[in-house]
């Protein structure tokens, strides 16, 4: 790796990359210094055929500031000088928090996440639709594959914003990702991503300061490879077994039914999902009841009900209508936040 730093002098300085050959020739140009008029003009390297790191970076600690950008991107935390999110269609690895969107939402060790593309850069309004494409894809990759986010606040990330510069927070993981019509009325991508505990910097409700001071040392072994499992909390309340067992644990979509030693199985499947952000709510007519891999391409949005009950793409019948009448409104909701078609 190397950064070329040239004045009116043309000096050069090379300096070592922690990770490697990562970069490719980006030209960036910073305005003429009013004091010196000086022009300073870095060249960084990023090599595209390089895998993603997902997880820590070696010799990155959690907490450290760096002073712009650009350290940022040559410790090879977050490569894009001014893109918020650094991944493709392949997968995401991190998000730098500060103030890109209007629809961000910041509570610490919870981030409800807007993604790219679509907004004025000058007033931070949405004047366009977003795409599920580059960075949006690449996160919602992350998130099918449970793989770490890295995430970094800046300086305009109130209100834990780091005012000396930018400060890398850790790891977090995607919880959640919907579509959604953002404030000025357009097609907004979110995610929503909670710190992984002892990955991160602690910044709960509880926390009232707004930096966190130095440079703490990690009293976690970091490697530049964590490895994940994805797994989804099945919230089996009262309510959800009572209506399994009213289906006779057979799922709704394809009428299997899963025996196991203990008994059979199935999953109950809230059309719109609890807690926060949705805040859908537990009753009888917003469960449904699914086998393991409908639950799950429901939940990705790769199926989903029409309001004639149809499953679509498929094209079936839902089953089991007359046992267990199902709320439109949350059909709806879960069509047009969730689905991708």
């Amino acid at each position: 790796f190397s950064i070329a730093k040239r004045y009116s002098i043309r000096t050069r300085v090379n300096v070592a990359h922690p990770v490697g050959l990562r970069f490719k020739p980006v030209e960036i140009y910073t305005p003429p210094s009013p004091e010196t008029h000086r022009v300073t003009h870095y060249v960084l390297w990023y090599d595209y055929g390089m895998p993603r790191t997902y997880g820590h970076i070696p010799g990155v600690p959690i907490g450290r500031i760096f002073d712009n950008r650009v350290a940022l991107s040559v410790a090879g935390v977050h490569a894009p000088q001014v893109a918020g999110i650094w991944g493709g269609q392949d997968g995401s690895e991190s998000i730098v928090l500060n103030q890109g969107y209007e629809d961000d939402k910041d509570f610490g060790n919870e981030i409800i996440y807007t993604g790219h593309g679509g907004n004025d850069p000058k007033t931070k309004r949405q004047i366009a639709d977003q795409k599920l494409t580059v960075g949006n894809l690449g996160l919602r990759v992350s998130w099918d594959q449970g793989n770490p986010i890295r995430v970094t606040r800046g300086p305009e990330a109130k209100p834990f914003n780091c005012p000396e510069g930018y400060r890398y927070d850790g790891l977090y993981q995607i919880e959640d990702v919907w579509k959604d019509t953002g404030k000025d009325g357009f097609i907004i991508y979110r995610y929503r991503l909670t710190a992984i505990p002892g990955e991160s910097n602690d910044l709960g409700a509880d926390v009232q300061h707004t930096t966190i001071p130095g440079t703490p040392p990690s009293k976690n072994k970091k490697t530049d490879r964590v490895e994940q499992t994805v797994s989804r909390i099945i919230r089996d309340t009262k309510l959800s077994k009572e209506i399994k067992a009213m289906h006779g644990y057979a799922c709704q979509v394809c009428c299997n039914q899963i025996l196991e030693p203990g008994g059979y199985y199935a999953e109950a499947a809230h059309i719109r999902a609890l807690g926060r952000p949705h805040d859908g709510p537990d009753t009888a007519d917003n469960i449904l009841c699914l086998c393991p891999n409908h639950h799950v391409m429901f939940d990705r949005g790769t199926i989903w009900i029409d309001d004639d009950f149809i499953v679509q793409p498929t094209g079936t019948k839902l089953f089991g209508l007359d046992l267990n009448p199902l709320s439109l409104r949350h059909i709806e909701y879960h069509r047009d936040k969730i689905t991708v078609e």
